[in-house]
């Protein structure tokens, strides 16, 4: 069900004790019109502008109030905010829901780059998650255990010493017990998920869209099929789209009237964009070998994964841009290589190239072009080396 309306008029309407959770990704105070534009020239704003804090503030109270009376005594709230009021905001969440049914502040991390900004990048956001009461609904998640846990800590069972330390169970007999089954690593309260790729089906250009991703999540530890989930400031319908999606019923409220359109065309066909980062793990992204990275580790450079061609870029440019580095595998014969960097070095358009290489008589076999420097892979010092072959008038920075 959607309303275009402000959704403090539409909450009045609604009987107590109705709401199986809410969601909420409002205004963020952030005393600016948001905007932003489709791929088919479609335009989405909003105001974000309030005369002060108090005012903004004041408008959340009357609303939160409203969720609250309509929530179930096993329901949750979500709220979606970020550094701008979260600490007022908490302490409003706090005031309406009571300090004691406070019961995470979740950290959704990201991945997004910015060089335009002077301080450190802001690459997380929060949702304060509140229930109504101490008999909450919450189903508990679980993840892959890390990389570093080893065979006896999957196997044994660990308690608490009198002094409080961590040491394993022992049976009667004295011999290590045996844990029981285990379901992996419980949900933490910080979550790494995508933001939405440019390029990603499921974005619909409306400002401020989240990952449904996101909001599988949610859903997902706090209601279950059938359950009525409500999104008074739905935007774009992601919210919507995830409850469709995981088979809940849902009410969307937005004052918007380019949101409530959008919402029924999401709507109609539903589509979730498949993170490919959250399904391989970031590990599936990390190509390099260990005696690759050892071997990097001499240059100022960074790594680049997922590249036959290049192993790394350095940080400093040489003649206008970095110079691109590649490291001979032992399975690869050195034809391969000059070729595998040079095609890259063609299509990516760098000045200069490197190739670190294993073997000893290339000269007499290869013509090499004229932007790759050879190197035996024991050479260091690379910005030496490459201001003695090309002059120090070439670095730039």
């Amino acid at each position: 069900m959607l309303y275009n309306d402000d959704c403090l008029t539409v909450l009045k309407t609604l009987p107590n004790d109705t709401i199986d959770m809410i969601y909420l990704d409002p205004p963020f105070f952030t005393q600016k019109t948001q905007a932003l534009q489709d791929a088919t020239g479609n335009r989405y704003t909003f105001s974000d502008i309030w005369s002060s804090r108090t005012q903004y503030l004041d408008y959340m109270k009357t609303r939160l109030e409203e969720m609250k009376r309509v929530l179930k005594k096993t329901g949750s709230i979500f709220f979606h905010c970020d550094s701008t009021s979260s600490h007022y905001l908490r302490v409003l969440l706090d005031q309406v829901f009571g300090e004691k049914n406070f019961r995470s502040e979740i950290i959704w991390v990201y991945k997004r780059w910015s060089n335009s900004r002077n301080g450190l990048l802001p690459n997380h956001q929060t949702i304060f998650f509140y229930s109504k009461s101490n008999s909450y609904k919450f189903h508990k998640q679980y993840g892959d255990y890390s990389f570093t846990t080893n065979i006896d800590q999957l196997q044994q069972e660990r308690i608490r010493d009198k002094a409080g330390k961590s040491v394993y169970k022992r049976t009667l007999e004295g011999t290590v017990a045996v844990s029981k089954e285990k379901k992996g690593v419980p949900l933490s309260d910080v979550w790494e998920i995508p933001f939405l790729n440019p390029r990603a089906k499921e974005r619909t250009g409306y400002p401020t869209q989240k990952p449904i991703e996101l909001l599988d999540r949610i859903l997902t530890i706090s209601t279950d099929e059938g359950d009525c989930v409500l999104d008074p400031f739905c935007g774009s319908g992601t919210t919507l789209v995830s409850a469709r999606l995981l088979k809940r019923e849902y009410i969307g409220i937005d004052i918007n009237p380019d949101a409530i359109r959008l919402c029924y065309q999401r709507l109609a066909v539903p589509y979730k964009t498949s993170s490919a980062l959250l399904k391989k793990g970031i590990a599936a992204y990390q190509t390099k070998s260990e005696e690759i990275l050892s071997i990097l580790k001499q240059f100022d450079c960074d790594v680049v994964q997922r590249n036959q061609g290049i192993d790394a870029l350095t940080r400093k440019h040489y003649c206008g841009s970095p110079i691109a580095i590649k490291i001979q595998k032992s399975d690869e014969s050195f034809g391969e290589a000059i070729q595998l960097l040079y095609r890259s070095v063609q299509r990516k358009k760098f000045t200069f190239a490197l190739l670190l290489t294993h073997e000893t008589n290339w000269q007499d076999s290869y013509i090499i072009p004229q932007n790759i420097i050879v190197l035996p892979r024991y050479e260091a010092q690379l910005q030496s080396i490459l201001e003695k072959i090309l002059g120090p008038q070439a670095l730039s920075g």
